[in-house]
Formats: structure tokens, sequence, C-alpha cells
């Protein structure tokens, strides 16, 4: 029989007192964390680079909670290794400053995900011809713009193979900012406009998208693609949105190819606001009115003149593609 050691108090080990203190809420505050703007992601990798052009490796800390970086945010950084350190050291992000601004996407299972923030211009591209352009894309686009207070430009790519006048004449009464673009010449007068400015393009695979972003910038190798002649659709070149520094100053972001926008929390009246003399009209309207049926004060108020006609007709067309 195995003997049994008596056990007196000094051999019972005694678990400690729980500490009365309470835990702290409190978050470091970083003062000394350094400001940087994230130009790329690639699986939880995050790319950003400092004011004076020091690209570093960063990685989302704890105290960012559920919040996601995305290309676009300034963001505060501590532990930003030396430019002779290992690549592979990374810094962390402690804190995204507020955004002015975000582009959102529709993701497959119905939900709004944040694809870009910060920006001046989304230059909405389309091509004059194979692939087709569609207005309801640009439509759409247009509503993502606005209700952000983002200024859209419409560019219209291989404008050497075909006219877009008819296709931007649609959109003339609302005075946006329109650049064709041809194959053959270099696009400086749209690079003159977004210079020094955050610029964001959008289009559907196979409109030179990614041609365009390697004229724009001296940094860029996006690879270029064709169009199937069968279905008349690009294939995606681009996998990830980056954000690209442009000759003279400024930046433009490349976007995968966005399919649907998110448009869930856009109302009515915020695509309205972005038409000072139409909303103005807008208020005498009645609640919940459709702005294209008797009795509307905007109806009345294009009756008077062909440019407000033109220019109400756009805008319902814009506020149908809320609908699609």
């Amino acid at each position: 029989m195995r003997n049994r050691k008596h056990l007196d108090e000094d051999d019972v080990r005694s678990r400690p007192a729980r500490s009365t203190k309470p835990r702290s809420k409190d978050r470091p505050e970083y003062s000394d964390a350094s400001i940087a703007r994230v130009i790329t992601i690639d699986r939880g990798r995050v790319t950003c680079v400092t004011e004076n052009n020091h690209e570093f490796y960063a990685i989302a800390s704890r105290e960012l909670g559920r919040r996601s970086v995305v290309v676009g945010d300034i963001v505060a950084v501590v532990g930003i290794p030396e430019p002779n350190q290992a690549r592979e050291d990374f810094a962390r992000i402690v804190r995204i400053e507020q955004r002015k601004n975000s582009l959102r996407r529709s993701a497959e299972d119905g939900s709004e995900r944040v694809l870009v923030a910060n920006v001046d211009f989304l230059a909405i591209v389309s091509a004059t011809t194979n692939p087709e352009p569609k207005h309801g894309f640009v439509n759409r686009a247009l509503v993502a713009a606005f209700s952000e207070g983002i200024t859209p430009i419409l560019v219209m790519t291989k404008s050497d193979l075909a006219s877009g006048t008819e296709f931007l004449d649609a959109y003339s009464a609302i005075n946006i900012p329109a650049f064709a673009l041809r194959k053959d010449k270099a696009p400086r007068e749209f690079l003159d406009f977004i210079r020094g400015k955050v610029t964001v393009l959008i289009g559907h695979s196979g409109v030179g998208k990614s041609t365009l972003i390697n004229a724009l910038s001296p940094y860029s190798e996006r690879e270029t693609g064709s169009v199937n002649a069968t279905t008349g659709k690009g294939r995606h070149t681009s996998s990830s949105a980056l954000a690209l520094e442009i000759d003279g100053g400024g930046w433009v972001i490349d976007t995968p190819g966005v399919r649907s926008f998110g448009l869930s929390h856009v109302t009515k009246g915020d695509v309205i606001a972005a038409f000072p003399d139409c909303a103005e009209i807008a208020k005498s309207c009645r609640k919940n009115c459709s702005h294209d049926e008797e009795g509307c004060a905007l109806l009345e108020w294009a009756s008077e003149e062909v440019g407000r006609r033109s220019r109400l007709t756009t805008l319902q067309q814009i506020l149908a593609s809320l609908a699609d």
C-alpha cells in the first residue's frame, strides 16, 4: 500500500485574492504616432507611406477593434521600421483618422464594404466601344459620388475608335467634367486636372483603366488585358485596390472591377442635395414625391425652360438607378 504523506496547512497552495482594482478602459493616446497613408492591402499586410515618401509594412493593432483599414485611409502608426531595416519588420496601425468620405461596393453576401476612403475625384471610366458604355453603371456611380460629396469625372477611352459625344451629351446639363482620351495620345489635360488631388478610377473590365493608370503614374506597372470578342467583356487585370503617386503630385487609385456599388444607405434626398437649384425647388414637393408625377414642383419648374428640362431628366435617370 502506497504511503500517504500527511499534509498540513503549509503544503496547501492558496489562490491569491483577486485584485480589487478595476480594469482600466483607457487606451494609450499614442501622441508620438506618425501619420501615414494606406496605399494597398494584401491579406492583412498594409502598405503605408509617410509624407516624406518612406514606404513600409504595417498591421492593424487591437486598438482598432472591428474597424477595417482600407486604401486611402490616413492612419496613425507606431513602430515604423527605419529605411535600412528588413521589410518583415511591421509597424502597428493604432488609429484610423476620421474619413471625409468613402466609396462602397456590394459584396456577394449582400453586405456593403468600404472600398476606398478620402478621395477628391471619382473618375468614371467608360469606353466608346468594345465594350459599349452603359448609362446604368454611370448613373449609379454618380449616385455614389454625389452622396459622399465626391466630384465625379466622366472619362471616355478609345475615342480614336468611335465618338463618345452622344453618350457624354446625356450628362451635359449637370456640368460634370468630361474627358475623351485616345490610345495614341497622352492624357495630359486629364492629368493636369487631377494633379495634386486623390482620384479613384472605376470602370468595367476592358475599358482601358489599367492602360490609363500606367499613363498617369510613372510608378505603375499594371497589367493590361483584352476584350473577349464573343462576350464583349474584358477580364479583370487588377485584383486589389492600389494607390499610386502621379507625376507632379497627387494620387490615383486603381480599383478591381466594381460590378455594383453599395447604395443602400443613400436616399433620394442625398442625390438631390447635389443639385442645389433642384434641391431648393424640391422643398415645395409633397412628402415622398417621386419627382416624375403630376403636382411635382420640380416638373413645373422644369417646364419653364429647356435647360431645366434636360437637367431634371438627367436627375430623374440618376434617381431611377437607386431602384436598380
